[in-house]
C-alpha cells in the first residue's frame, strides 16, 4: 500500500509581548533608527520576558495549531522541536512541549540546526509519516535568541529576536502536501556562526562568563556571501528534481535573516511570479522560528490558496541550508 502524502494541516505561532524598536537600540550604537531599517529592513523585534523560555513560546504556538486543526494532542505520534536555544541541556524541549500538551503517545526529539531547523524538522517528519499511514506529527520551530545577544555587538543585536511557530503534519490526498525537500550542510564553515561556551568543550565557568563566551558571534559578511552564493543553486536543484519551474512558484517563505539580504536572494532565485512573505520588519530574525511564524501569518491571512506551490528556504548556522517545496491544501479534517 502506498502511504498518503504528508502535508501541513494547520499552523500556529507565538511571539513575546515585549517589543524592542529601532528607537530603543539606535542610541546604544550611535546610529539613527532609519539607519538600522535601511541596513536590515527591521523596525522592531520581540524579546521574551524574564522567566519566559523557549518551551513557553513553543507550547503556545503548538496549542494554537492543534486548536485550529481540531486535533487532540493525544492523537500526535511525533513531537519535533527545532531549536538552538533550549530551556536547558536536558530535558529536550520537545518533551516539555509533550508534557504541557498532554501528547502522551508521541515520540519526541529536538533538532539543533539553527535557522534551517524548521525545514529540517519538516523533512524528518515527512519521512516518519511515510512509514506510518494515518499518523500525525507536530513540528515546532522556536528560539529565544535575546538570551544570547552581546548587547554591545551591533551586528547581532539589531537582528535577533524571539518567537515560535508550529505546524501539524498528517495525511493529505495527492497531489497536495510536501512535494520535495533538500537538506545540505557545510561543516567546513561552522565557525561563521558560533556560541563558543556552555558546552562540553568550554563548559560554563566564571572565566567564560567574563569573556562573554555565551553569546552568538557572527561573521556577517561571510554569512551573506554564503547565502547569496550557495542557496540559489540548492533551490534550482530542488526545483529540477521536482520538475517545477521557478515561475510556477506561488509563494516564497524564506528564513527572515535580514530584509535587505532577502531582497538580493529573491532576485538571484528568479521567483518573479511568487509572493515573498516577510515578517522580518515586525519581528526580526527569530532563528528556527522565523519561517514557521511567517508561514503561519501567510496562512492566517488567507494568502495561501488551495493547490498553490509554496517554497520554504532556510539557511544559517552549521552552515546549513534547508529547502521544502509543498502544494498547499486548505481542505483538511482530523
Amino acid at each position: 500500500m502506498i502511504a498518503p502524502a504528508a502535508g501541513i494541516l494547520a499552523t500556529g505561532s507565538s511571539v513575546p509581548a515585549t517589543e524592542v524598536t529601532n528607537d530603543d537600540l539606535a542610541p546604544r550604537f550611535d546610529v539613527t533608527p532609519d539607519w538600522i531599517e535601511r541596513k536590515t529592513m527591521i523596525r522592531s523585534r520581540r524579546y521574551a520576558a524574564q522567566g519566559e523560555a523557549t518551551s513557553d513560546l513553543a507550547i503556545a504556538a503548538a496549542t494554537e495549531a492543534l486548536e485550529r486543526m481540531g486535533l487532540p494532542a493525544e492523537w500526535l505520534d511525533y513531537v519535533i522541536v527545532a531549536t538552538s536555544t533550549p530551556d536547558a541541556p536536558l530535558p529536550p524541549t520537545s518533551c516539555l512541549v509533550q508534557r504541557a500538551l498532554g501528547a502522551h503517545h508521541a515520540a519526541c526529539f529536538d533538532i539543533n540546526i539553527a535557522c534551517s531547523g524548521f525545514v529540517y524538522a519538516l523533512a524528518v517528519a515527512r519521512g516518519l509519516l511515510s512509514s506510518r499511514p494515518g499518523a500525525y506529527a507536530l513540528v515546532v520551530g522556536a528560539d529565544v535568541w535575546s538570551r544570547f545577544i552581546d548587547p554591545h555587538d551591533r551586528s547581532t543585536t539589531v537582528l535577533l529576536s524571539d518567537g515560535a511557530g508550529a505546524a501539524v503534519l498528517g495525511p493529505v490526498p495527492g497531489p497536495y502536501g510536501i512535494v520535495e525537500t533538500d537538506l545540505i550542510s557545510h561543516g567546513e564553515l561552522s565557525d561563521l556562526l558560533v556560541v563558543e561556551a556552555g558546552g562540553s568543550r568550554r563548559p560554563a565557568s566564571h572565566e567564560t562568563v567574563d569573556e562573554v563566551g555565551h553569546v552568538l558571534r557572527m561573521r556577517g559578511r561571510d554569512v551573506t556571501e554564503f547565502a547569496l552564493g550557495t542557496v540559489p543553486q540548492t533551490v534550482k536543484e530542488l526545483l529540477a528534481r521536482a520538475g517545477v519551474r521557478a515561475e510556477e512558484i506561488d509563494h516564497f517563505v524564506p528564513h527572515q535573516a535580514n530584509g535587505v539580504l532577502l531582497g538580493k536572494l529573491g532576485e538571484r532565485l528568479g521567483l518573479d511570479n511568487a509572493t515573498t512573505h516577510l515578517t522580518v520588519g515586525e519581528y526580526g530574525n527569530s532563528g528556527a522560528a522565523s519561517m514557521a511564524v511567517t508561514l503561519d501569518h501567510a496562512a492566517r491571512s488567507g494568502g495561501l490558496k488551495d493547490g498553490e506551490l509554496v517554497l520554504l528556504t532556510g539557511f544559517g548556522g552549521g552552515m546549513a541550508v534547508g529547502n521544502c517545496l509543498l502544494r498547499w491544501t486548505t481542505e483538511v479534517t482530523a
